[in-house]
């Protein structure tokens, strides 16, 4: 998920199905927010947000202030990130690399100096150390 501002949010779920996608943008997303999403049947029925959809299938691609363009850049730096970076993915680690694309997005102002953004990383990694175990699901 993508808000209007560039945050990013992404989780694994295990299937797209209505219950799923309600569940997981209901975690995300305040009552009241304009959901702005594809024709996926997922979407429709969640009257606590304004929803504007956008219909690939008849080759619409805007309606005013609605769009899926932010999302969609979403999944394009992950698809760079697999091909150009981690080759393969293991299912086990999924959640890690939507974390790392999340944050490259999420703190990508290249204006700020480079230290600083190594910095932010770091101060992230404080009490967050991870096992063997962890690492390889043993």
């Amino acid at each position: 998920m993508r808000s209007r501002g560039g945050r990013v949010r992404a989780k694994v779920v295990p299937n797209t199905g209505t219950a799923t996608i309600k569940e997981a943008v209901k975690d995300a997303v305040c009552a009241n927010s304009v959901l702005c999403t594809d024709e996926h049947p997922s979407y429709v029925g969640m009257p606590e947000y304004s929803h504007r959809c956008i219909c690939h299938s008849a080759k619409q691609y805007v309606d005013g202030m609605a769009h899926t363009n932010g999302i969609e850049s979403v999944w394009a730096v992950l698809r760079r990130a697999i091909c150009g970076i981690f080759h393969h993915l293991s299912g086990w680690h999924l959640p890690l690399y939507l974390n790392e694309v999340c944050f490259r997005l999420n703190s990508g102002n290249v204006r700020a100096h480079t230290l600083e953004r190594i910095d932010a990383l770091l101060g992230m990694c404080i009490g967050k150390r991870p096992t063997y175990a962890t690492l390889t699901g043993g």
